[in-house]
């Protein structure tokens, strides 16, 4: 077991591990030691022990809490980002290149400028990365992210009213497919089941875990299920509540409602996705 503390840097970014120093609190602002040189960031969770397998080797360490010397400088940084989006992006409409910039970050020592940008395929920016290298001389990192990663880094509110998960509280983006959507009996209209980012919605799959689980004690339409008034076939089905619409084997017979717990499964009609 190792004891670490968990920080992050910025405020939709993921917690990383770093060896912890004395009298840290969640919410305090630190300079670590990373691969790219000091960074600032913000405690994010308590320290703790975990297994060393959860480790990703070098553990690197917390170098101290932030002075008001640190937060200057950082505030200096994040002054100069507006007029460095400015510049970069005058400079990718003057070369042409088929690319939206959505950020610009400034490293903690000012030694490095990294330009966040989204495009449909390969960019060769080495050209840009020149004459902003000759214009600001520092190093210079452009990095192509995703749509998902725009709308965590621009932020916004989702159709839900509320600002986006990602956002707020999302640590890793999980698979998210469209057959989530029909197993929770959604409409599958993109729009309605798309986020602003345009991908689908990452809160498909937080209730996933149910509906697969309710689907395994449920039966499906076209089912044969025994009821206290006999054998009936299921003709609609609300997942959620448990509900089921029966039609009796005998053709005359009426529908009727009955619950997934006050019948017994004779046979289970296999949904269309169940071997995809």
């Amino acid at each position: 077991m190792t004891k670490v503390v968990s920080v992050k840097f910025n405020d939709s970014g993921k917690g990383y591990y770093f060896k912890p120093i004395d009298n840290l609190s969640v919410g305090q602002t630190v300079i670590v030691d990373t691969v790219s040189g000091n960074a600032m960031g913000t405690v994010c969770g308590p320290v703790k022990e975990v297994e060393d397998e959860k480790i990703v080797p070098p553990l690197k360490r917390v170098i101290r809490i932030a002075n008001e010397n640190d937060m200057k400088s950082a505030e200096e940084n994040r002054k100069k980002e507006p007029k460095a989006f400015e510049i970069c992006s005058q400079k990718i409409l003057d070369h042409k290149l088929e690319m939206k910039l959505v950020d610009v970050e400034y490293s903690f020592d000012g030694g490095k400028i990294t330009f966040f940008f989204t495009a449909d395929g390969r960019v060769d920016f080495r050209e840009l990365v020149k004459d902003l290298a000759s214009h600001f001389h520092t190093r210079i990192e452009l990095r192509q992210i995703g749509v998902r990663d725009e709308a965590r880094m621009l932020g916004g509110l989702g159709i839900c009213g509320y600002p986006y998960c990602c956002k707020q509280f999302l640590d890793d983006f999980q698979p998210v497919s469209i057959k989530m959507a029909k197993e929770q009996g959604l409409s599958l209209n993109p729009t309605k089941i798309s986020g602003s980012c345009g991908r689908l919605m990452c809160c498909l799959k937080y209730e996933q875990d149910s509906y697969d689980y309710l689907m395994k004690i449920t039966p499906s339409v076209g089912s044969t299920v025994m009821t206290d008034d006999g054998p009936a076939i299921v003709t609609d089905v609300n997942m959620i509540t448990g509900n089921l619409l029966v039609k009796p084997k005998d053709e005359d017979g009426i529908v009727f409602k009955v619950n997934r717990k006050d019948v017994k499964i004779l046979s289970n009609k296999k949904r269309p996705d169940d071997n995809k």
